[in-house]
């Protein structure tokens, strides 16, 4: 692998300034796709296989996550690889891509790849390389491991449609929330180039699941769906105005996922927030859990906030925010209340919920069995009640209630900013361990002695 490229380049330094770069792309999940391997090709692909954490040293990494090229033709103000930068550049070739994936593969570090890129020469000539190296991955190297690409916005439609039936997944970023942050921070790309190759992609989707319908073997078109990616922090939208576009793509474009991804600043700019306390880490974690509620639990973007309150409760998630908000529908007897109002109490979640609309059919349920079927009682106790009774006596008053939620967590406002931080793992680092692995360590862990 430490082989001279073109370039006079090694293919392990390319993948070190590679890998590096596709940290800021936070658009990958597991796959949800199902494929058994044939026996005589390369890799499978199941549905929960696929998980996007890098380990310290590179054993068992699930997914082998690049970029084709960090060079660019944009220059947006908030990309570490843009074209005014100078940063040190390199480009694989499709070849070279397919050689470490599969390189990787019969490691069994990975199970499959992730591959965006920045923008070579022209959207038209990136999209063909993207499209070169998975033709190469599934035709000459037979890969049928989990791949996930981009869709670079501005390209043929029929290159985006050949990539989209060698990918299990396809993502085009949308960046900034609004089209007035797109103009002020990235000069050269359009909104409407964007929302163009996903709507391409949602009418694929669609007009793949008719033929397989139809035909049982019909190839299959970005069978795992489609996701985006917003930035966080960068320009001022609110998180009502984030969060309502969030929902009104996935109600457009049938999109999978929706990545939230805090800014963080890489470059100097006037035109960027100064950010004092670092990236709105909290904030983007409020933002997934929100889009939790409006993917699975049935809430809508309007109910969590509104242009008088455009931004979460820091000492909150939104839905126990959602709760304190409106008493007069609490407290629910979980032995009587539909399934939709169990998934509306904090501490219930959509597995739980089912699970007491199961038990319930039994018997009667108390607190201890709300327990065992996975209720967080710390949360839900004020906002359930069994047999007509509360677990402890509770007042019901937000201020009551807000104390005592804050109290158990260890002020949880302080903890995204300070105490915790979150990154990804690269491939090479060594997680600041002090100490590497010997030999000895090997035994003791499969000893239970380490």
């Amino acid at each position: 692998m430490e082989r001279l490229e073109s370039g006079g380049m090694t293919l392990m330094e390319k993948l070190h300034i590679l890998s590096d770069a596709a940290k800021y792309d936070a658009a990958c999940t597991s796959s949800g796709v199902e494929r058994k391997g044939s026996g005589r090709d390369m890799g499978s692909c199941a549905a929960c296989g696929i998980c996007h954490s890098f380990s310290a040293d590179g054993r068992c990494i699930s997914l082998l996550k690049i970029l084709l090229t960090n060079e660019c033709v944009y220059d947006c103000r908030y990309c570490i690889n843009r074209r005014s930068n100078d940063v040190r550049r390199a480009t694989f070739t499709p070849e070279e891509v397919c050689d470490l994936t599969m390189q990787f593969y019969r490691r069994n570090y990975i199970e499959g790849l992730f591959l965006s890129s920045g923008i070579l020469q022209s959207p038209d000539y990136t999209m063909e390389l993207l499209y070169r190296t998975l033709y190469l991955l599934r035709e000459r190297y037979r890969f049928r491991g989990y791949i996930h690409v981009k869709a670079i916005p501005g390209a043929d439609a029929r290159l985006i449609q050949m990539t989209g039936y060698l990918a299990d997944r396809m993502s085009v970023n949308l960046e900034l929330p609004t089209a007035e942050g797109l103009r002020a921070l990235a000069p050269g790309k359009h909104r409407r180039n964007i929302l163009t190759p996903m709507r391409q992609i949602q009418n694929g989707i669609d007009a793949n699941r008719g033929e397989l319908a139809l035909y049982r073997n019909a190839p299959r078109f970005v069978s795992g769906g489609q996701s985006t990616q917003i930035i966080v922090g960068a320009t001022p939208e609110s998180d009502y105005q984030i969060l309502n576009v969030a929902e009104s793509l996935y109600e457009k474009f049938d999109l999978k996922r929706v990545f939230y991804s805090a800014f963080i600043k890489v470059n100097e700019d006037k035109a960027l927030p100064a950010l004092a306390g670092g990236p709105p880490l909290l904030r983007e974690h409020r933002l997934y859990q929100a889009d939790w509620l409006l993917r699975f639990y049935g809430f809508k973007a309007g109910e969590l906030l509104d242009e008088k309150r455009p931004f979460f409760n820091i000492l909150l998630d939104p839905k126990e925010d959602w709760a304190l908000r409106h008493l007069e529908v609490f407290p629910v007897e979980v032995n009587k209340a539909p399934y939709e109002q169990l998934l509306r109490v904090p501490g219930i979640g959509v597995r739980s919920a089912k699970r007491i609309v199961n038990a319930r059919r039994l018997g009667v349920l108390d607190f201890t069995t709300l327990k065992k079927l996975g209720v967080v009682l710390k949360r839900a106790l004020y906002f359930i009640t069994c047999g007509g009774r509360m677990m402890y006596k509770t007042k019901m008053e937000e201020d009551y209630i807000l104390r005592n939620l804050t109290a158990d967590t260890g002020k949880r406002a302080g903890i995204a900013t300070e105490e915790v931080s979150y990154r990804q793992l690269s491939l090479f680092d060594d997680n600041g361990l002090a100490a590497r692995p010997v030999a000895e360590d090997g035994g003791k862990a499969l000893l239970g002695e380490l």
